[in-house]
């Protein structure tokens, strides 16, 4: 297709559209996704290739859901400039409609992030009809592939399962509204620990009630609690205040009872149910459909933006409101305010029914906890009834005891709860164990949830200082577990750490598997660690093993508590990225169990990222013998040694060798990256016929390539003890320069043999973060140096 097409059909005295012609871009290559609000709404995938946009219509939208192949039809090409279009077309124009931008950023083709190699790699696949590339958006992200079907117009436009895709529910498929009293599963939350600051994520306070969807219909309205009961004779007045809406929805939010200054106090929504007093409120965060309109598929923000136009001003329904990033400073203020906790939920999140995700986390200020009832002791001195509660939760499918409460009570409450309690009494005790109180027990079948409040967890697993909340009618006994946090922090790796198909292989010829990796990083932390800490990291994933599929991933869009990031700007992508940082081992092995089999850190640390702690040499062979890998990293030395400057060499793991030479931080990028020009000028002008300084593979065939633009801003190097993704799982190892010499074999250091040469001579390297050199002295030198070459 060409641009001859996308003209003649568009008369542009009419239009606002681009005329545009076929132009070279420049920089990173760019997408976008129109959402087009013509005869029928619909989305555009534009993507740029060789001077145009390549374009296809996607009726439903893009799906970042691995398991949903969306209809793509291919249409003309459009010019470069539509990439920022946006605009009503007017009626009686080709495409009449309102024209918006939703969703834009960069993209490259897999395995690579240069540019004419991604226009390349995209032009062949468009000529046999599968094209895979990267997606680096504000709202789509990640690895995506266009198949085209039985050579037509028609594409599907598919989802690759990575970090970024959406978890496929395991419910079944059903229409929301096929079934107007039939329950909704809401979507729920994971527990973090701390508080964070995320872009493209929204941050909401945490309502301390009952979590309801409300089904809105015609006037009907159906109000149901998490478990399907319905919520409509409970809570009249929110019933009656949904029942004003005209359009039908589906909304979800909790309902809760506020207190002078506005806080949810969920003892007071217990009152309510008695009393029927109280400051009764609906506050509605969510929208899953709208006008018989699945919008589960659409982007948090988009639903929110949904929400908030089209959910009237009511007394008792409310809009639940956000902010975005700043998830810190709304926890701030929920703690001022004597608050339960925040939300933190992922913007671009899907709505995933009856799914526990990690794109929706949530953040306590005060310690609560679902527990069940499972016994009731003797009261002691002037109380009446019963002196406290017996409390468990469900761990493996067996009751484990989490200790016992006789706080939160008074005369009446205790009667009430005493009478709930009473038809449960039985002689058999729900644990397996007995557990000791401070009292005799009558136990109860474990049938009644309440709510509990407490200060900590012990070390036994007992909660500190437990108070009586409620109970929670709207919770089932055998689902209540101890809440745990997805991203746990500082804590013992081996106990906390969840790592995923550990027998996977990752080393066909070996039958090494993933779990041979962690357990390597394991063992070999200490050595590796002080040369990642505060470093940006470029991760190199291998989630099927050396084998199978890789990519770097630089940006850590969706960041686990608990693991620090850098934000550092992007020129070549015009936006900031989130560089995983590895402080220690936690962080080594949780990436390890993302797939990255080696670690690939920056040059510079995150205090003063425009000075490298070293200079380093990639001596790089192209269909040339190691022995000439060995004669150049021999040659460097001598250049090195004749300006006084200590250099060390490590293996690269792979066909050649790294020469590193202290820098401490002394000198700017643009210093060291000279000075390294000066150095490698002078070696090969010592080896000009086996050693390159270009570039360009065709231009150094047969030579040993002195890549010194590693040094580089931004650039990075596998770490010295880092394995490697080839056969035999070698290691990048430092050596003594007696070693580099005839004889050499590289693939002896592997993450089976490593530990005993360690054992052995320990880290050798230990001075490349030490002292750096004094570049002005080694200058004179080097000058002396380049005299005697010249003559």
């Amino acid at each position: 297709m060409s641009l001859k097409i996308y003209q003649k059909k568009r008369t542009f005295l009419r239009t606002p559209e681009p005329q545009g012609k076929k132009i070279p871009g420049k920089g990173t290559l760019k997408f976008v996704v129109h959402e087009h609000h013509a005869s029928h709404l619909h989305y555009d995938l534009r993507l740029e290739v060789d001077g145009v946009l390549k374009s296809w219509a996607v009726p439903k939208g893009p799906s970042t859901n691995p398991e949903e192949k969306r209809l793509a039809v291919h249409v003309e090409d459009h010019p470069l400039a539509y990439a920022t279009f946006k605009g009503t077309i007017p009626k009686g124009n080709y495409g009449a409609g309102k024209v918006k931008i939703w969703d834009h950023g960069t993209y490259e083709a897999i395995n690579t992030n240069d540019r004419k190699e991604s226009e390349k790699s995209l032009l062949v696949g468009l000529k046999k009809g599968h094209i895979t590339f990267i997606l680096y958006g504000k709202k789509l992200h990640g690895e995506f592939a266009l198949i085209q079907m039985k050579k037509s117009k028609n594409w599907l436009l598919i989802k690759k399962s990575d970090i970024f895709s959406a978890k496929p529910s395991t419910k079944p498929k059903v229409k929301i509204f096929s079934n107007f009293s039939a329950p909704i599963e809401p979507m729920l939350a994971h527990l973090a620990d701390k508080p964070f600051d995320q872009a493209d994520w929204i941050f909401e306070i945490k309502w301390d009630g009952y979590r309801a969807i409300g089904k809105i219909r015609n006037t009907k309205v159906e109000l149901l609690s998490r478990h399907g009961l319905s919520l409509n004779q409970q809570f009249p007045p929110i019933a009656k205040e949904l029942a004003k809406i005209s359009e039908e929805m589906i909304l979800d939010g909790e309902i809760v009872v506020l207190d002078e200054n506005g806080r949810a106090d969920f003892q007071r929504i217990q009152n309510y149910k008695k009393t029927g007093k109280g400051n009764l409120v609906y506050y509605v965060f969510d929208i899953l459909e709208y006008k018989k309109q699945d919008l589960r598929n659409l982007p948090l923000l988009e639903r929110k933006k949904i929400l908030k136009h089209v959910l009237p001003i009511l007394a008792r329904v409310k809009y639940s409101d956000h902010i975005i990033e700043h998830g810190k400073e709304l926890f701030a203020t929920a703690v001022e305010a004597g608050i339960e906790g925040i939300m933190a939920k992922d913007g671009a999140s899907t709505y995933q029914i009856g799914e526990r995700s990690k794109s929706w986390l949530k953040i306590k200020n005060l310690q609560q906890q679902e527990a069940v009832i499972c016994g009731i002791t003797a009261p002691r001195g002037s109380r009446k009834e019963f002196g406290a509660l017996v409390l468990g939760v469900y761990e493996k499918g067996k009751l484990i005891y989490i200790g016992h409460t006789g706080g939160g009570f008074n005369e009446s409450l205790l009667k009430e709860i005493k009478s709930l309690l009473k038809p449960l009494i039985t002689k058999k005790c729900p644990f397996k164990r007995e557990p000791v109180t401070n009292a005799p027990v009558q136990w109860l079948k474990p049938k009644v949830v309440c709510e509990i409040r407490f200060t900590e967890w012990t070390q036994e697993g007992m909660m500190r200082h437990p108070v009586f909340l409620g109970i929670r009618e709207d919770k089932n006994p055998m689902e209540v577990t101890k809440e745990k946090n997805i991203f746990p922090v500082n804590k013992n790796y081996k106990t906390n750490s969840q790592f995923t198909h550990l027998n996977k292989i990752f080393w066909p010829q070996e039958k090494y598997t993933k779990q041979d990796l962690i357990i390597y990083y394991d063992k070999i932390a200490p050595f590796i660690l002080p040369y990642l800490k505060d470093r940006p990291q470029a991760l190199h994933r291998f989630p099927d093993g050396i084998t199978g599929e890789n990519f770097f991933q630089k940006n850590i869009n969706i960041i686990p508590e608990g693991l620090e990031t850098v934000k550092i700007f992007s020129t070549s992508k015009n936006k900031e990225i989130n560089f995983a940082l590895c402080q220690n081992k936690y962080d080594l092995l949780y990436l390890a169990n993302l797939g990255c089999i080696e670690f690939h850190p920056w040059n510079s640390r995150q205090q003063h990222l425009d000075k490298p702690d070293y200079l380093l040499f990639d001596l790089d062979p192209l269909n040339i013998s190691f022995t000439k890998v060995i004669e150049t990293a021999l040659t460097v030395k001598k250049v090195l040694d004749s300006a006084g400057i200590k250099s060390f060499c490590k293996t690269s793991g792979a066909t050649g060798l790294h020469v590193y030479v202290p820098m401490e931080a002394k000198y700017s990028t643009k210093q060291v990256i000279e000075f390294a020009k000066i150095l490698v000028t002078i070696v090969h002008a010592k080896l000009p016929e086996t050693t390159s300084i270009e570039r360009m593979p065709a231009k150094r065939n047969r030579k040993v390539y002195l890549d010194y633009l590693q040094n580089r801003r931004g650039q990075n190097m596998v770490a010295p003890y880092s394995a490697r993704p080839r056969p035999g799982a070698p290691v990048s190892t430092p050596l003594h320069w007696q070693e580099v010499k005839i004889g050499l074999d590289p693939k002896k250091f592997t993450i089976k043999t490593i530990f005993k040469r360690l054992k052995r001579i320990g880290d050798i390297w230990k001075k490349v973060l030490g002292k750096g050199i004094d570049m002005e002295k080694a200058l004179k030198k080097l000058e002396k140096e380049w005299k005697k070459i010249k003559q």
